[in-house]
């Protein structure tokens, strides 16, 4: 996720973009930093979480603590759990000394939990003692610690269909979905990727030591006409390249990869359903892309029968909830409703 150099583009240092959607996320995370209630971040991958949490500590009276970040996906269940708790020295194999743990050591501060989706039942249980009672025990031991900080959560899965998958605990769920705070992918902001490519333009130049080129309105229009499933991250990681292989004054739409330029069919995502709708996937990135404007009237039919028929799926996926719908399909919001007036698929939705 972009860092900004100073806080004229939000109120939120660290944060890129004016969009209305991102200037509600700005002024529910200022708001949610005055309290000392959970917080519970969600969105996809590469949409700022991170950024978000530490401005939530920054903000915050707890600001001069410590801020101890914890990735829960990236340890095994017995890892994570001496990650968070601690242990004493005997505990386990290896224990040879007493260890604290990340909570104990951000008493006073704030502990942000990312990936909180992966911790195990097992772990959910201990986690959910610290919300409420706000103690533990390092593991092996029998003596309680007391500690005083605040947790904010993050996850790009929707917990409540974990729940429902029985993966997460409902009780854990409530006490962390205190305070939500939604981050919105690039594709639903399209307005800020303008301000987005000036800053890893001008980082990636200064970097490689080379002039500072202008984007092309072209390319501009490209990258905020594409779905970006990989959101800000993938947006940085085109423009690094960009730089690299650009030696003019200007960047130019064929600085970018094909599927970004409509050339090719874009990555929507992992199909989970079998070989049938990955193919399905396909037609349709090929449908919202303009890469079938020079196809015959034949294949503009098929796309569209295709399109309309995993719209339709997805929908019913997803409840009639566009947003979540639009997630699924890696399409702008707007582009799905404009699909459901086209296909006459009001009265699937709510």
């Amino acid at each position: 996720m972009a860092m900004a150099t100073s806080q004229s583009q939000s109120k939120i240092a660290g944060m890129i973009g004016n969009a209305p959607v991102m200037q509600d996320v700005y002024a529910l995370t200022q708001r949610a930093a005055q309290s000392s209630a959970t917080v519970l971040l969600t969105g996809e991958t590469g949409t700022g979480k991170e950024l978000i949490a530490r401005a939530v500590h920054e903000l915050s009276p707890r600001a001069s603590g410590p801020f101890i970040r914890v990735n829960c996906g990236a340890l095994s269940e017995s890892l994570l759990e001496s990650e968070l708790f601690g242990h004493v020295k005997g505990a386990f194999t290896n224990a040879f000394e007493n260890r604290t743990g990340r909570f104990e050591a951000a008493h006073g501060g704030t502990v942000f939990l990312d990936e909180i989706n992966s911790v195990s039942y097992k772990l959910q249980v201990k986690l959910l003692r610290v919300l409420q009672e706000h103690e533990f025990e390092r593991v092996g031991d029998t003596k309680s610690i007391e500690v005083d900080c605040r947790i904010v959560a993050a996850t790009n899965r929707d917990l409540l269909d974990e729940i429902d998958e029985d993966r997460f605990r409902e009780d854990l769920y409530y006490r962390l979905n205190v305070l939500p705070i939604y981050l919105p992918p690039l594709r639903d902001r399209p307005e800020d990727v303008p301000l987005l490519v000036d800053f890893f333009i001008a980082t990636y130049a200064a970097k490689n030591g080379k002039p500072t080129p202008q984007p092309t309105a072209e390319a501009i229009s490209f990258l905020q006409r594409y779905a970006w499933p990989g959101n800000v991250r993938e947006l940085q990681n085109y423009v690094e390249r960009a730089i690299v292989l650009t030696d003019g004054d200007t960047l130019d739409a064929d600085a970018f990869p094909p599927h970004v330029r409509g050339l090719a069919p874009v990555r929507i995502g992992r199909a989970k359903t079998g070989g049938a709708e990955a193919l399905c996937r396909e037609l349709v990135a090929l449908g919202l892309s303009e890469a079938g404007d020079a196809a015959n009237d034949l294949h503009e039919r098929v796309v569209s029968l295709v399109e309309k028929e995993l719209i339709s799926q997805v929908l019913s996926t997803c409840q009639g909830v566009q947003t979540k719908a639009a997630t699924r399909l890696g399409i702008n919001r707007n582009t799905l409703h404009k699909k459901i007036s086209d296909y006459h698929l009001d009265a699937e939705v709510r």
